[in-house]
């Protein structure tokens, strides 16, 4: 069998090492690649979003699954352009991931269908979002509707506040295109959930939840990222709650999408919101969250190459089941000097020597490259460093010694990933 992974990240990183277990005598391939990639695939020098030179290479090489991680090339119509040569290929087409890539649409798809997210109006005109900003007071959300790297939704807290982002984004093009419609929603009290779901278009199959956080510095201050760390099991994820996002949520979207003519095939991210009501969605994304695959995915026992293999062939997975250890996971990012804004290249990355081929210690490169044998950095967010232990609290412990041992200049990381059910776990001792 041959796999290609369309993407080069922590996320493609972290799907590489999975499906690399669950079929160990498969040839695998990935665009471009990373740092750390090169001992589990041979890299394609084809960029991500250049579909017409990737389909017809897959078409070369007799490519059996194509899996892809980010967000772009999906929007982009990728998944299209492979379907028309008959290629399997994992992934929505570009009209379902409209889901993810404009805000609005989504926004309105769940008001339409009557599906539990937070009271919103979309803009255009920076004075009509001026006037309902001021009507609604603060705090408020401020969301560029396109896609923006998981950095387009802004918290305010004041009514300026959220007006300067209004501006931001309609006046002064901070976000570029996606930022040319904004979507601005009531701000929800709760806890945030990340729920994943493979779906063959009719079912949705949920993964293990997790949590992840936005926020760049310790005790969730400073600017949003896109995101820092992450970790699951999540004990506010009851079976029942999960099986209300499951009615109330997930079947509901599928149910809505195929209604409107453009089917979920693929991965579909709710970004929830448990509120004193039920869960509700923040957002969807249409692909696998970075860095929440780095922890889900390590705690996978059963096999995810074959639900993909059935999506990506158009086949139903209904009546699947998926199992997972009984085990928890935590994963520290690195980050670059500067990042998010304008983060460094180039500084040398020391990894201690078998760190790396750890046990229960992964190491997921997402921007790194290799120069003349040294390791340096190339991205905002470096290594995802990922611990798998009896205990959350045991995982944070390892996740977060085998980061303090990797070393670069200017390295940025949050030392209290996991603290909210470290907390609940403490308390309930």
């Amino acid at each position: 069998m041959k796999i290609l992974i369309v993407g080069h990240g922590g996320r493609e990183h972290a799907l590489l090492r999975k499906l690399h277990d669950d079929a160990p005598d498969a040839a695998f391939f990935i665009t471009r690649g990373n740092g750390g990639t090169e001992t589990l695939a041979e890299h394609i020098p084809i960029s991500p979003g250049d579909a017409g030179a990737l389909v017809a290479w897959a078409e070369d090489e007799r490519i059996d699954l194509t899996v892809v991680g980010p967000e772009a090339p999906l929007a982009d119509g990728i998944v299209d352009v492979f379907q028309e040569r008959g290629l399997p290929i994992f992934g929505p087409t570009r009209a379902a991931t409209g889901i993810e890539a404009s805000k609005a649409f989504a926004k309105r798809l769940l008001r339409e269908h009557g599906i539990p997210t937070a009271a919103f109006e979309t803009f255009e005109v920076l004075h009509d979002a001026e006037r309902y900003i001021r009507q609604q007071g603060a705090p408020i959300v401020v969301k560029a509707s396109g896609l923006a790297a998981g950095k387009g939704a802004i918290v305010c807290m004041s009514v300026n506040e959220a007006l300067e982002a209004a501006r931001e984004m309609l006046q002064t093009d901070a976000f570029g295109s996606a930022g040319h419609t904004i979507v601005v929603e009531e701000f929800m009290e709760g806890e945030e959930l990340s729920v994943f779901a493979l779906s063959d278009g009719q079912t949705a199959l949920p993964l293990l939840p997790s949590q992840d956080h936005k926020r760049l510095s310790e005790g969730d201050r400073g600017p949003n990222t896109g995101g820092m760390g992450a970790y699951a099991p999540v004990s506010i994820a009851t079976p029942s709650l999960i099986a209300r996002v499951q009615t109330e949520i997930l079947q509901p979207t599928l149910a809505a999408m195929a209604e409107e003519g453009h089917p979920f095939r693929g991965l579909l991210y709710a970004g929830l919101m448990i509120t004193a009501d039920g869960p509700k969605v923040v957002e969807f994304n249409a692909r696998f969250g970075d860095p929440e695959t780095q922890v889900v995915l390590p705690l996978m026992a059963s096999s995810l190459l074959e639900p993909m293999l059935a999506i990506a062939r158009g086949d139903s997975i209904a009546g699947a089941t998926l199992q997972w250890k009984d085990a928890a996971a935590l994963t520290t990012v690195l980050a670059a000097a500067g990042y998010p804004d304008r983060p460094r290249r180039g500084d040398e990355i020391t990894i201690p020597a078998g760190l790396a081929e750890s046990d229960d210690v992964f190491v997921f490169h997402a921007g790194t490259k290799k120069v003349d044998g040294r390791l340096i950095t190339d991205g905002g967010r470096v290594l995802a460093v990922t611990a798998v232990a009896p205990t959350l609290a045991e995982a944070a412990e390892r996740s977060r010694a085998a980061a303090e041992s990797i070393t670069f200049a200017g390295r940025q990381y949050r030392r209290d990933i996991g603290w909210r059910e470290l907390a609940r776990s403490a308390g309930a001792a």
